[in-house]
């Protein structure tokens, strides 16, 4: 192996042969369970979990089961279900009235003259 190797380099080399060992250590044992008659679940499930799962919102896992349940209904060629979301109206775009534009504007307008009065002094 060269010598000129740097600490990161060789980190990832000791976690990917770990994980690589890891494996194989996995169906070496579910091989032997097999081979004694045993169920091959018990061995992966004794396998400590090193991964942290994801955590979702409500709000997130309610819209992905009824984008789930959109697929499928489409799948079989059915209707969106009664409860989902799209069977309701989408919401309406809000306007901005002709007196908050004005509103706006004249902030706007008075803002960069403010700024052109302190750029001219300096």
């Amino acid at each position: 192996m060269p010598t000129k190797l740097s600490n990161e380099v060789i980190i990832a080399a000791i976690k990917g042969f770990e994980s690589q060992k890891e494996q194989v250590d996995t169906q070496i044992a579910e091989l032997r369970q097999l081979q004694n008659g045993n169920r091959a679940e018990s061995a992966a499930t004794s396998q400590v979990r090193t991964r942290k799962r994801r955590k979702f919102s409500v709000a997130a896992r309610r819209r992905m089961r009824e984008a789930q349940q959109r697929r499928w209904a489409a799948v079989r060629g059915e209707t969106a279900p009664a409860g989902s979301t799209a069977a309701t109206a989408p919401k309406r775009k809000r306007r901005l009235s002709a007196a908050g534009r004005k509103a706006i504007i004249a902030a706007t307008k008075k803002r960069w003259a403010l700024k052109r009065a302190e750029a001219a002094k300096k």
